[in-house]
């Protein structure tokens, strides 16, 4: 009877029929013989989630009405087959452990319990590898258009562990980049379209060349792992317009040359005649061409105590005067029937006579 109650749980205890109606009584006496494992349901659904290193235990909590339960997860090396479990968390409260402190290199078994005061629950066992149950997320990209072509630029995944941030590609031994890109417009899936070109490489930097200019391209890029088999998640979509290809038209370089040339010639021209103009408005205004004349000059140039250039005159050969006589010729009848009013007519006088001459020499 006692190998009984410890092979099962309270609910389907195997007792003898005719202490069926003395169970209620019996009860309390069994309870301390009833605390052995099994009495609560185990975790359910345990799993383990992993992306880029970063693992999470989870699992469904057991229907059980007596108090809260807490949890328990341990863990061992399958390398070390003689070794034992160690408890990475104990007292968990919630339905989930943090298990990216172990190892990315190794390989694991992990058990799982609930646990009730003194009552708790079978382990619950499952393997974990990291590296290659962990999911690589998708990469950082940035994307630029230049010259009718679109640069990619792909960093990560990375992985994050206590503030710390390092790229997947460090701990993997092949790595590359797949980068998918097409015309903007289609309803399909970019993974199903068949007119979707893709690019793989092994640098985290690519030119997109021989695009359409003036187009509008999107772009995804994922991780590829070869060695372990492994495929990225897709980055988000990133659309961008490419410009001219780069190569520029001839009637532009024409343009370009002409126009070149007239500013050019109408610059040259414009200089010519403003220098022209300034060099005679200052030939103007500092070198008029009025000249002097030379006689001036000399006259200017000696000092005033030096002779004078034309002499004075004495002032007696300045009223120098000739006398001059005027005589008037009369007609011959007038003469002589005039001879007594000639006769009569009184005599100017000498000096008065002189006088008038005087006058009209002068």
């Amino acid at each position: 009877m006692g190998a009984a109650l410890r092979a099962g749980p309270c609910s389907a205890l195997p007792l003898p029929l005719p202490l069926l109606p003395s169970m209620p009584l019996l009860l309390p006496l069994l309870l301390p013989l009833l605390c052995v494992s099994g009495m609560i349901p185990e975790p359910r659904n345990a799993r383990i989630t992993s992306v880029n290193l970063h693992s999470t235990l989870q699992w469904d909590a057991p229907r059980f009405p007596r108090g809260n339960l807490t949890y328990t997860v341990q863990s061992k090396s399958i390398y070390y087959l003689g070794g034992s479990f160690e408890t990475l968390r104990t007292e968990l409260r919630q339905p989930w452990c943090d298990v990216s402190s172990l190892s990315p290199y190794g390989s694991y078994l992990l058990q799982l319990r609930a646990e009730a005061g003194q009552l708790h629950s079978p382990w619950v066992t499952l393997t974990f590898k990291p590296m290659d149950d962990t999911t690589i997320g998708p990469p950082e990209v940035r994307l630029k258009s230049e010259s009718g072509a679109l640069h990619v630029d792909v960093s990560g995944p990375f992985a994050e562990h206590e503030q710390e941030r390092w790229p997947l590609r460090l701990y993997y031994g092949s790595w590359s980049y797949r980068i998918l890109y097409w015309r903007k417009g289609s309803r399909e899936h970019p993974a199903s379209a068949s007119w979707v070109a893709q690019v793989d490489t092994r640098h985290s930097s690519e030119i997109l060349a021989q695009l359409e200019p003036w187009t509008v391209y999107c772009v995804r890029v994922q991780a590829l792992i070869p060695e372990w088999n492994k495929t990225g998640q897709l980055s988000r979509e990133l659309c961008e317009q490419t410009t001219h290809n780069g190569v520029t038209p001839v009637w532009i370089i024409v343009t370009v040359l002409v126009g070149s040339m007239l500013v050019v010639g109408t610059a040259f021209t414009v200089c010519f005649f403003s220098s022209f103009y300034l060099y005679r408005l200052f030939k103007h205004v500092f070198c008029p061409s009025y000249i002097f004349p030379q006689h001036l000059k000399e006259f200017l140039s000696k000092p005033p105590s030096a002779p004078q250039p034309f002499p004075l005159l004495p002032q007696e050969e300045l009223l120098v005067c000739d006398k001059l006589t005027v005589i008037s010729e009369q007609p011959q009848t007038l003469r002589e029937g005039s001879g007594d009013e000639a006769s009569g007519t009184p005599e100017l006088p000498q000096d008065s006579a002189q006088g008038d001459t005087n006058s009209g020499k002068a």
